[in-house]
């Protein structure tokens, strides 16, 4: 089976761009784990299928594969690569444009200034929503690992992520914690997990380890569950600047019962055919 793909950018949190529509794909997880792998296939963080939509109402479906074959709900880095792709690839020429996910519809919007606009959703604080082996929405939770307690927020944007605050972003045991984090008991699904600097309360500097991926250099949902927890926790105001290792993102969101939305930028880095 002759594949033709894209390989695109989020701030450096990277995809493979698959269209469905054009092409019959049917990938299997070994399949999907041969593509994302760096020395033997193509190389990225994620797998993006662009298929045909599932509700009248909707453009595309858009869905999501982790390097490690498993498919997930939600990625913000993602939708915007996927926005740019339809456009580039002529699939429509539309400035707003509904999808479908696993998660819900998102709304993907072009900026006069060729960004890209992400309406995420009103995440989900309901640990039963999120999910959390705990019944009690808090604040802060906290679980023990290694013996010692560790505290962080938690919300779910269609997928699962825990936010812990770090003086510095640098010095975070983000691959150890992470990985640990993200497979404890605590999170049935797993989570992902993300390291959050204060600097003032207009911007934070982020790194994330993402769950079936490891840490990337970005993570759109990552930038906005981080956002939603630091003003939950009263320490950031509505809108704020995430600086992640590959770059910056704008996160705005008006508090509960709101959607937020991202802004940032997508780019095609190279066309490609892969056989399978």
């Amino acid at each position: 089976m002759l594949i033709e793909f894209t390989k695109m950018h989020g701030l450096g949190n990277d995809f493979v761009v698959i269209d469905a529509v054009r092409q019959e794909i049917d990938l299997s997880s070994e399949q999907i784990r041969f593509i994302a792998d760096r020395h033997f296939g193509i190389g990225c963080d994620q797998i993006l299928l662009v298929e045909y939509a599932q509700h009248s109402n909707a453009d595309f479906r858009y869905r999501i594969f982790n390097a490690d074959g498993s498919e997930v709900a939600q990625c913000g880095n993602g939708a915007r690569c996927f926005a740019r792709f339809i456009r580039d690839k002529k699939l429509s020429y539309k400035d707003n444009i509904l999808v479908d996910t696993h998660a819900g519809q998102l709304l993907l919007t072009f900026d006069d200034n060729d960004l890209i606009t992400v309406n995420m959703g009103v995440p989900r604080h309901n640990p039963a929503l999120i999910p959390l082996r705990t019944e009690q929405e808090e604040k802060f939770y906290t679980v023990d690992v290694n013996g010692v307690e560790k505290a962080f927020g938690a919300v779910s944007l269609g997928n699962p992520h825990a936010v812990l605050q770090v003086n510095d972003v640098l010095l975070a045991p983000v691959h150890d914690l992470g990985e640990a984090l993200e497979s404890h008991p605590f999170f049935p699904e797993r989570a992902n997990i993300g390291f959050m600097q204060v600097v003032d309360r207009n911007t934070i500097k982020l790194r994330v380890y993402e769950r079936g991926a490891g840490e990337t250099l970005a993570c759109g949902s990552g930038a906005c569950a981080a956002v939603i927890i630091g003003i939950e926790q009263k320490l950031l105001d509505n809108d704020v600047v995430v600086e992640l290792p590959g770059g910056n993102l704008q996160i705005h969101w008006q508090g509960r019962e709101h959607p937020v939305f991202m802004t940032g930028a997508a780019i095609n880095v190279f066309e490609g055919r892969i056989e399978l």
